[in-house]
């Protein structure tokens, strides 16, 4: 079903995105900048981002027939990785998985323009969302209705994040430290059920498990 594909895409961009962490992360990196120039790196960071994951939902399948990958492998890879993501979320502990690493972040410290890396890459476009883009655009359908209900969800997702980072101090200063926590570990339980989803689907279509 479209809607239940658009739902499930949404949720998971969300997740891996991370919109209100990705604001906040933007607010810290662009203190000392003005305010046009806040912008620009939003936009450009977003559409950098937007090209690399729009390139993994457009070419993924080819990919994976390149290096000789079933969807149902990916299916139970994307679901592990989705799972140690939602994990981390939910114990609001910080990984590369969905943000930059301390040493990242120390490079981006001393950056004067910050739209490519690490906004784009890998605040953005991370490894968990590049691995959703994967899983949720590869079903073996091609360029079905399905595979444009992702890439809708992706596109509102990308939305959302530019227009978190245009309003990224009045977000912190609403929600705080606690309020994003809290935000964080109900979408982390979210995606902990899809993970988890994900990779029953694979075990299922892989015919190990016979009557599965």
């Amino acid at each position: 079903m479209p809607t239940e594909t658009f739902l499930v895409a949404l949720t998971t961009f969300f997740a891996t995105i991370g919109p209100a962490d990705l604001a906040l992360v933007f607010a810290a990196l662009t203190h000392k900048n003005t305010a046009t120039e806040r912008r620009a790196m939003a936009l450009r960071g977003v559409l950098v981002a937007g090209g690399i994951l729009m390139f993994f939902a457009v070419f993924g399948e080819p990919l994976l027939r390149l290096f000789g990958v079933t969807l149902p492998a990916l299916r139970v890879a994307g679901g592990i990785l989705l799972l140690l993501i939602s994990i981390d979320m939910v114990f609001a502990r910080h990984s590369g998985g969905v943000g930059t690493t301390l040493e990242e972040e120390q490079e981006a410290a001393t950056r004067e323009d910050i739209s490519v890396f690490p906004l784009a890459m890998p605040l953005i476009a991370g490894p968990g969302a590049i691995s959703a883009a994967i899983l949720l655009t590869t079903t073996g359908r091609g360029f079905g209705i399905e595979w444009f209900a992702v890439v809708g969800a992706l596109g509102l997702i990308l939305l959302l994040s530019y227009l978190a980072m245009l309003v990224a101090i009045p977000i912190q200063r609403l929600l705080g430290v606690t309020g994003l926590a809290v935000v964080s570990r109900i979408v982390g339980v979210l995606l902990a059920a899809l993970a988890v989803q994900f990779f029953f689907d694979g075990l299922r279509t892989s015919g190990l498990i016979p009557g599965l």
